[in-house]
C-alpha cells in the first residue's frame, strides 16, 4: 500500500511537522484532498467483487455497498462513490463518517489489503519490518499522546474502551484489545503515573499487519485510534 502514497508525496504536497498526518500528506484542506482524490479515483476503477473476495467482506450487489467493521462499529461503504453510513449500535461516534484520516486508511485497505489472521503474537511498532521509518513520529503522536491523555485517567480510559466493546487484556495497569479491521487487532496499554514516574503507554499490533499495512499507514492508524477515543468520550458525557 505504500507505493500509492509515494506517488502522492511526489506530487509536491508540503509536510507540516506537527503530526503524523501532516508528515504523510494526510492533513488539512488541499493537502487532504489530493491524496483523497487520488485514492478515490483508484477506488472508482476497482472491481468490487475482487475487493470483496480478497478481503472476505460482503458486497451487496443491489445496494452496491460493502459491509466493513471498523473500531467496534459496522459500516456500509458504497461503490464507486465511497459514501459511508453506519449501522445503529449506540456507540454514538463514527470515525469513518467524521475523520478523513480514517477514510483514507480504509480506502487504502480496500484497495491493497488482504484477509489474513495473525498467529496470536502481538508486536510493537519498532518490531515491524519497517518499524524504524516513522518511529519518532509514532512515539510522539501515538505512544506519548496516549499516555498523556489517559495515563492519569484510567477510569475514563476503561469506560470508553468498554463503550466500544474492546476486550480487556492483562498488560500494564490497564489494557484493551480492539479490532480495527477484520482480523487486525491493536492493544492499547497504560501504566498509571505517580509522584515518582510519569504515566507511560504502549501500543501493540497483531503480527499480520505487514501483510496489508506499511509504516505510514500504521503511524496514522495510531493517530486515528487515539483521536477516535476523544470522539467516543464526548458522546458518553
Amino acid at each position: 500500500m505504500s507505493s500509492d502514497l509515494n506517488k502522492v508525496k511526489s506530487s509536491g504536497i508540503q509536510m507540516n511537522p506537527e503530526s503524523v498526518g501532516d508528515k504523510l500528506g494526510y492533513e488539512k484542506d488541499s493537502k487532504e484532498r489530493m491524496p483523497w482524490e487520488h485514492y478515490l479515483e483508484e477506488y472508482k476503477n476497482a472491481d468490487p467483487y475482487e475487493i470483496s473476495e480478497r478481503l472476505s467482506i460482503s458486497y451487496n450487489e443491489t445496494e452496491k455497498s460493502f459491509e466493513l467493521p471498523f473500531l467496534g462499529s459496522i459500516y456500509q461503504i458504497s461503490w464507486p462513490e465511497f459514501h459511508v453510513t453506519h449501522k445503529e449500535d449506540g456507540i454514538g461516534f463514527y470515525p469513518l463518517e467524521e475523520m478523513i484520516y480514517a477514510r483514507i486508511l480504509t480506502i487504502r485497505f480496500l484497495l491493497g489489503g488482504s484477509a489474513t489472521k495473525g498467529t496470536g503474537k502481538m508486536k510493537t511498532y519498532r518490531e515491524m519490518p519497517w518499524g524504524e521509518v516513522y518511529l519518532r513520529q509514532f512515539d510522539g503522536r501515538c505512544i506519548k499522546r496516549l499516555a498523556f491523555s489517559y495515563g492519569n485517567r484510567l477510569k475514563d480510559f476503561n469506560r470508553v474502551m468498554e463503550h466500544i466493546h474492546a476486550v480487556p487484556v492483562k498488560h500494564g495497569d490497564t489494557a484493551y484489545e480492539i479490532e480495527i479491521y477484520p482480523g487486525y487487532q491493536v492493544q492499547m496499554i497504560l501504566w498509571e503515573g505517580d509522584e515518582e514516574f510519569p504515566p507511560s503507554s504502549q501500543i501493540l499490533f497483531s503480527d499480520n499487519f505487514p501483510v496489508s499495512f506499511q509504516a505510514e499507514d500504521m503511524a496514522v492508524m495510531g493517530d486515528v485510534i487515539i483521536g477516535s477515543l476523544k470522539g467516543f468520550v464526548k458522546v458518553m458525557q
